[in-house]
């Protein structure tokens, strides 16, 4: 089950004529490299080109629904995050897995997750916890596993993971914090951080949309069978 909240995101992104731009063309396999040494053959991680291809992932997939311009970009995508999680997979195996590369193991099952990958949503939750036991403070990663919460239909564990991000300077975890609160039906918290997060952000136009629907009872939370 998901948060109709979820679903709410996309329409306020068509009703401000905001619209997806194309997924990017991409081979996953680059991100392994491989370089000769004199003592031999080196591997490695080309995390430059494996952001390139987060960042595209996460415009489309970071929230659910994931949002693309045709079902052929999506297919590319949803095949690019099981590559990307296969091969970061392999990588954290071993128990002293750097915790940059966690992170990105664990955003590429969160929005695995979204494209409705199997086993994705178990993966990026495992990989959270990991690496928030090696960084239970670190900003981007709290706010990371807060929003995969929400997404995966935990909106009530996500809090204090979003509510230590936004502690913490990470602004957008306002915008969650106030969708959050809004599924769980307190409408007065999440207008809350809603009108804390405009005050930050005043060009955002999704979230004057939002607060304007919430005062005015038209938004709704319902849960939508996936």
């Amino acid at each position: 089950m998901r948060f109709f909240f979820m679903v709410l995101i996309a329409t306020v992104c068509a009703a401000s004529s905001v619209w997806a731009k194309a997924y990017g063309n991409y081979d996953a396999r680059r991100i392994l490299t491989v370089t000769e040494t004199p003592t031999g053959k080196r591997h490695g991680i080309d995390l430059q080109y494996l952001d390139t291809m987060l960042d595209d992932l996460g415009t489309h997939a970071k929230n659910y629904p994931p949002s693309f311009d045709s079902d052929q970009d999506k297919q590319r995508a949803t095949r690019d995050a099981t590559l990307l999680a296969g091969m970061l997979g392999m990588l954290t195996q071993d128990a002293g897995a750097h915790p940059e590369i966690l992170f990105r193991a664990a955003t590429v099952n969160s929005m695995g997750h979204n494209l409705q990958i199997a086993g994705a949503a178990e993966k990026a939750d495992a990989l959270f916890q990991r690496l928030l036991v090696l960084m239970p403070d670190h900003p981007r990663s709290n706010y990371a596993y807060g929003v995969f919460l929400a997404g995966a239909a935990k909106p009530a564990a996500s809090l204090p993971y979003l509510e230590k991000a936004l502690a913490a300077g990470v602004v957008d975890a306002g915008y969650s914090l106030g969708l959050v609160h809004l599924s769980l039906g307190d409408k007065t918290r999440a207008l809350e951080y809603l009108d804390a997060y405009k005050a930050k952000t005043p060009a955002d136009k999704n979230a004057a949309i939002l607060i304007d629907a919430i005062r005015s009872s038209r938004a709704t939370v319902r849960r939508e069978a996936q």
